[in-house]
């Protein structure tokens, strides 16, 4: 409404103009009232009479001076051009039906679209369900059905007297070159106001903007300004979304999960800077107009070229997309990478196989390719790392926190008064060595869970909550929430984490916060990567039901010094390194060649032929050197396959062994040369849709391939089955990247 009444002021001016306004206003309605019966007539009417009915319309308002005024504001309202384009393209369409007649369409029966029959029962009973068909020129009539459902969707086959050459040719966008930016103003103002989930993510934004522009400088260098593809990018934050509930936004000033938010706020800061073409969405009308969404309830798609390279969202902005993108999600889906906390394995993700066997879960089962699940911890191999960032600190503040730190001060980590039910056994041995400070989100009255010698400084802002933890010495978890970012901000400012060690490992089998997400994996702590890629010093593990253990710790915690340690990975530079390797090398959309090609194994030198060799001093196999290398990313260089032990996934299996899982490998290892390699006896090789396979069991010497390649999984074992394990090594600091990644 803003820039219409603008448009009209400018053009009228004067003290006339609220008279004339509403003048215009009746004119308008008119004018749109004429074009709707217009679109309604009959399908004889002939183009000429339609353009003679809105030109007697026009000629009979009054006064007449005003016409050449309403045309300059119609130019500004492109519901108005929409309109006339279709009564245009309607018309058109049906000159070109035989002898004129719409109702004389024959529904086909041709066996290449076999579905076309049913889906033509089912428009001439719903069509109207959803104004969207209208709006692609649907109108009752059989022929209209079968122009849809042949150049819109496609169930049917073209229409041999529809003019062909009339669909537009789409020009693809023109490539542009990315370059990094230092300032953070325009991300600022596309992030926009109104909830305080938003007011949080800026603020973070502000306070860590000096951070990126020195990181991007230190990148920029590195990669010697190597030419980058800009993309253009839609980041639609599902979970921000009114639809989805928004429980977040309410919960940001009450001591609420942040973590969700800390990540959205660094991946929107990472690719603004990198210098991509960005969109941001927080709500589904934004959604909707961002994709160019057909009008209507989302029955139909997007007929136009996707406008995006990629999209981030979230598994409620995958949902959404669903609901209003119609078929072509399905067409789209490549593009798409779902920002998910947990993870997701393959099991969970193959949509026929998760119900057929058990995996299916309210998450999950979208047949993506899973490397388009981005995690916030490096824990799932199948998915890709995003991560975020911690803090960096100075010199100065290095040298500062050496000096003001206090031996017996401890810090917990639990911003809910429920955290701290039940915790009063180890809180009463830890207070014999230190003093305890929490951060209890209440209103009125401390919380009674939270003990009487607990100093509660309630909810702090970030920089407060900081000063905090630069002078305590001990961070302490009570074993929820599960890998949140506040035990790395900890470590980043010389604290050591102390956390519980699960006995067993919790996960989806026996614990109620993991049932229903689409992971079987084990948890064996509060913070498994703390706990598995920092340790010791910096993070201790203990079972805190073990009195003794725990009292023990916090001895040995008194009497330990510790610098602040950051991983490279969780700095703005490890992030923006990560991301741009993904947004460069990352491809989804093409289809995977076969492998291997006939031509190809028949070159394969040995006997028996073979593309790995043996590695020396060692039972893993690489890639072999003199063997012309298929495209990869990861490059096949950094290849190294090995059989994990009986019943032992994959991810353990690499891990042993120093390396990390790569799923990207897994096309190159499925091939029978794979058994020979290793010196595995096989009575005979299958191909099998089974998420351990490609696997191998010693006692019956039987072999399996996998059939189905959504279902390539560095997660699951199987007590029956040695895996086939394709690892690859890391760069220091950066588990995400090979080392000849970038």
């Amino acid at each position: 409404m803003e820039s219409s009444t603008h448009c009209v002021l400018t053009v009228l001016g004067g003290p006339e103009s609220r008279g004339v306004l509403r003048k215009i206003s009746d004119m308008l309605e008119v004018i749109m009232k004429r074009m709707d019966t217009l679109s309604k007539l009959g399908n004889t009417t002939t183009d000429s009479h339609r353009l003679d009915e809105l030109s007697s319309a026009l000629d009979r308002i009054q006064p007449i001076g005003l016409v050449e005024r309403i045309q300059a504001i119609a130019q500004n309202m492109s519901d108005m051009a929409v309109r006339v384009e279709q009564i245009l393209q309607r018309s058109m369409a049906t000159n070109r039906v035989k002898d004129g007649a719409t109702g004389q369409c024959e529904v086909p029966k041709n066996p290449h679209y076999p579905d076309c029959p049913s889906k033509v029962d089912w428009m001439r009973a719903r069509w109207t369900s959803d104004p969207c068909y209208a709006f692609y020129g649907v109108d009752g009539s059989d022929c209209s059905f079968l122009i849809y459902l042949s150049e819109v969707e496609w169930f049917c086959p073209p229409l041999t007297w529809r003019n062909q050459t009339t669909t537009p040719t789409h020009i693809p966008f023109p490539k542009r070159q990315a370059a990094f930016r230092s300032d953070i103003g325009a991300l600022l103002e596309q992030v926009g106001t109104g909830k305080e989930s938003l007011s949080f993510m800026k603020r973070r934004m502000r306070r860590l903007a000096a951070q990126w522009s020195s990181a991007a400088r230190r990148l920029d260098d590195r990669l010697r300004s190597q030419w980058r593809e800009q993309k253009r990018i839609l980041v639609h934050v599902g979970f921000l979304t009114e639809e989805s509930g928004d429980v977040f936004s309410p919960k940001v000033l009450k001591g609420g999960p942040l973590g969700e938010m800390v990540q959205w706020a660094d991946i929107l800061t990472a690719l603004h800077v990198l210098g991509h073409n960005l969109k941001i969405s927080v709500s589904l009308k934004e959604l909707q107009g961002f994709l160019g969404v057909p009008p209507g309830r989302g029955s139909c798609p997007l007929t136009g070229p996707l406008p995006f390279d990629l999209i981030y969202t979230d598994y409620h902005g995958l949902q959404q997309m669903r609901q209003h993108m119609g078929l072509s999600l399905r067409k789209h889906k490549c593009h798409i990478r779902v920002i998910d906390t947990f993870g997701t394995e393959p099991a969970y993700n193959h949509e026929d196989y998760a119900t057929l066997h058990g995996y299916r879960t309210n998450w999950g089962y979208w047949n993506l390719n899973c490397r388009q699940y981005m995690t916030m911890f490096p824990h799932t191999p199948d998915n890709s790392f995003m991560g975020f960032v911690a803090e960096e600190l100075n010199d100065t503040e290095r040298l500062s926190i050496q000096r003001n730190k206090v031996d017996s001060m401890a810090v917990v980590y639990g911003k809910e008064a429920s955290m701290w039910k039940g915790k009063e056994r180890f809180l009463a041995i830890l207070h014999r060595y230190m003093d305890i400070h929490g951060t209890v989100y209440y209103e009125t009255q401390r919380p009674p869970e939270v003990p009487a010698f607990v100093k509660n400084h309630g909810l702090l802002p970030q920089q407060e909550l900081q000063q905090l933890l630069r002078k305590a010495k001990l961070f302490i978890g009570f074993g929820f929430p599960y890998e949140g970012p506040a035990p790395l901000e900890a470590i980043a400012n010389g604290c050591i984490f102390l956390q519980p060690k699960f006995k067993p490992s919790h996960s989806s089998l026996n614990h109620e916060f993991f049932r229903g997400k689409p992971t079987s994996r084990q948890v064996s702590s509060q913070h498994p990567y703390a706990e598995q890629y920092i340790g010791r010093p910096h993070v201790i593990t203990v079972d805190f039901n073990n009195s003794q253990e725990f009292e023990s710790a916090i001895r040995d915690i008194m009497k330990t010094k510790v610098e602040p340690y950051l991983p490279y990975e969780y700095t703005c530079e490890g992030m923006l390194e990560r991301v741009h390797a993904y947004i460069q090398n990352q491809e989804f959309c093409a289809p995977e060649a076969p492998f291997p090609s006939a031509n190809t194994s028949s070159s394969w030198p040995g006997s028996p032929p073979s593309p790995f060799v043996l590695l020396p001093n060692s039972s893993a196999l690489a890639w072999a050197s003199n063997i012309s290398t298929p495209p990869s990313w990861p490059p096949l260089s950094a290849l190294r396959l090995l059989a994990s032990l009986e019943g032992q996934s994959c991810i353990d299996a690499c891990q042993s062994a120093g390396l990390i899982c790569e799923p990207a490998f897994y096309r190159f290892i499925n091939i029978k040369e794979a058994f020979s390699g290793l010196e595995v006896q096989c009575d005979g090789v299958e191909a099998e849709i089974n998420h351990i396979f490609p696997a191998f069991s010693v006692e019956s010497s039987e072999c399996g391939l996998q059939k189905d390649p959504l279902l390539f999984s560095c997660a699951g074992a199987n007590n029956k089955y040695h895996r086939l394990c394709p690892c690859r090594d890391y760069r220091k600091g950066q588990v995400a990247l090979c080392r000849d990644c970038l």
